[in-house]
């Protein structure tokens, strides 16, 4: 029973290093963008990001969805067992991730030409190409974080995750700045910071290797491929997870991926002028980071609770299970809902602030909503793969790329961008119904709908106050100068934020029992019931 408990604490608090470790890697993630697109502008920005998704499929394979495959496949067939099962089920892994790796690699680098031509802009082949280098380092990373994972041992993973960020994002943002003010054009400042990406995944390989000589793991394990153990069945459970958790991982990637194939192709094909419609793409994109911060608090605070509903499974015990479930979507709608709201009612200075200009607000606007989906999205994957039911996630995804796909190929002639946001906001809604859905199926509905009407009466009050400040703000400010817009976009958020968690509070969306369990809220509870037990004794 101390074993079972002491495994349990132990995974908890690898979660817990896990979910830091994301946090600061996906804020800087998004964060770095802003400042890049100050230094390149919208048409270099719009060469970066035509771009990215291919190298952030790697980063997504290499970070969440190959390492936990493999941790899946340890847990599965090597928990307790010997030392040269393990070492098989590492070495059938390592093929596969190999071979995968290299097909991709293969794929995107002999075909980049006829994938920049589908997306209209030929210039952006040779950066398809440094791009694919990525997916050759996809195994060798991925080995090691799901070997580590499997052990509970999160910190190389954690230490790997920020290295290669902090890498990237220094180089990308201080190349782009020399490459700039030598003279360069904007695909070569592109290709230099697409060059500082694959150096970042590099970088990754380079600490796992230093800790995993450090810790002298390469003793333990050894290449073994003559272990009493089936390589069919290790085969075919990676390629189950491969379809299932690795894919569900890549949902953002994937909507931004479907942008960069077909939303310049199709404005210029509407009549559009190509530099404009870089240009256009580029704004559209200032998107991208608005909507992967909001949905990094929101799930991270939602996500925080996924270890209790894990221990609650371990315990079968499903009244527990429901009603952590609950909290969590509760948690997730109350902090999506107001950063998407929030984040509407303030775009026009906050994208002078950002971005310089207030050029695409409407269009940042329609994509804020997606902040609410995608988290919506994310913290019910986790909770169905927490469960078990690892398929449905993945069969959400399809669907919603190949909703968002049709949507666009519809909505960009007639409505160009504003299309193209629209789009995504439908295809991240079909994405959440799908699983929420199955997710009540399975006996597990979200049951506490008087608090959706708290939240939304909570937002209205927010954007009375958030709206009556800024137009107040304008008869003294010039919001189109980028000091007059920070000022006001920062006192905008933090009164506006505050007002929006009181009325939360009071509207009581949480009881005070939910309260114990949430992340930072949890310790004033317990203060509070410390100051009341004193006061009684």
């Amino acid at each position: 029973m101390n074993v079972q408990k002491n495994s349990i604490n132990l995974a908890m608090q690898g979660a817990v290093i896990l979910t830091i470790a994301g946090i600061i890697t996906k804020v800087l993630s998004a964060a770095y963008r802003v400042p890049y697109q100050n230094i390149v502008g919208d048409i270099g920005f719009y060469i970066y990001q035509q771009v990215y998704p291919f190298y952030g499929m790697s980063v997504i394979l290499a970070t969440t969805g190959f390492p936990v495959m493999i941790s899946k496949v340890m847990m599965d067939y090597g928990y307790g067992k010997s030392l040269k099962i393990r070492s098989k089920i590492l070495a059938v892994s390592f093929i596969y991730l190999f071979i995968s790796g290299l097909i991709l690699f293969l794929c995107l680098y002999l075909f980049s030409n006829h994938i920049a031509i589908f997306m209209g802009d030929e210039q952006l082949a040779p950066l398809i190409r440094i791009a694919s280098i990525a997916f050759i380092i996809i195994p060798f990373v991925s080995i090691f974080r799901g070997y580590y994972q499997s052990q509970q041992i999160m910190e190389p993973t954690a230490t790997s995750q920020v290295v290669e960020q902090g890498v990237r994002v220094s180089i990308i943002l201080l190349s782009s700045y020399y490459l700039v003010r030598a003279g360069y054009n904007q695909y070569e400042v592109g290709f230099g910071a697409l060059i500082g990406s694959v150096i970042g995944s590099v970088a990754a390989f380079g600490i796992l290797l230093v800790l995993w000589r450090k810790k002298g793991s390469q003793s333990k394990i050894s290449w073994n491929m003559t272990a009493p153990i089936s390589t069919g069945k290790i085969l075919l459970s990676l390629v189950t997870y491969s379809w299932t958790i690795a894919f569900s991982s890549l949902l953002l990637i994937f909507i931004q991926l479907i942008d960069a194939l077909n939303l310049y192709a199709l404005l210029v094909e509407g009549g559009m002028d190509k530099m404009v419609a870089k240009e256009t793409k580029g704004i559209y994109d200032r998107g991208q980071p608005l909507i992967q911060l909001g949905t990094v608090v929101a799930t991270s605070l939602a996500l925080s609770l996924v270890p209790l509903i894990a221990r609650a499974k371990i315990s079968n015990r499903i009244q527990l299970i429901w009603e952590k479930i609950n909290l969590s979507i509760k948690l997730c709608l109350v902090v999506s809902a107001g950063a998407s709201a929030g984040l509407i009612a303030v775009m026009k200075p906050a994208n002078v602030m950002l971005f310089t200009d207030n050029k695409g607000s409407l269009v940042l606007m329609v994509l804020s909503i997606s902040i609410l989906f995608t988290s919506l999205c994310l913290t019910v994957f986790s909770i169905l793969q927490g469960l078990g039911f690892v398929f449905i996630p993945a069969f959400a995804v399809l669907v919603g790329v190949a909703g968002k796909y049709a949507l666009n190929l519809s909505l960009i002639p007639k409505y160009g961008e504003i299309g193209a946001g629209v789009s995504t906001v439908i295809s991240y809604c079909i994405i959440a119904l799908i699983v929420m859905v199955y997710l009540a199926r399975k006996g597990f509905p979200f049951s506490d709908l008087k608090s959706i009407g708290k939240i939304g009466l909570s937002i209205v009050v927010m954007l009375c106050f958030v709206i009556g400040l800024l137009n107040g703000a304008e008869l003294f400010f010039d919001l189109e100068n980028r000091l007059h817009a920070t000022y006001i976009t920062f006192i905008a958020i933090i009164s506006g934020g505050g007002i929006y968690l009181w009325s939360i509070f009071k509207t009581n969306v949480f009881t005070k029992e939910e309260l114990q369990y949430i992340p930072f809220i949890k310790k004033f509870v317990k203060e509070e019931k410390r100051v009341i037990n004193g006061k009684g004794n």
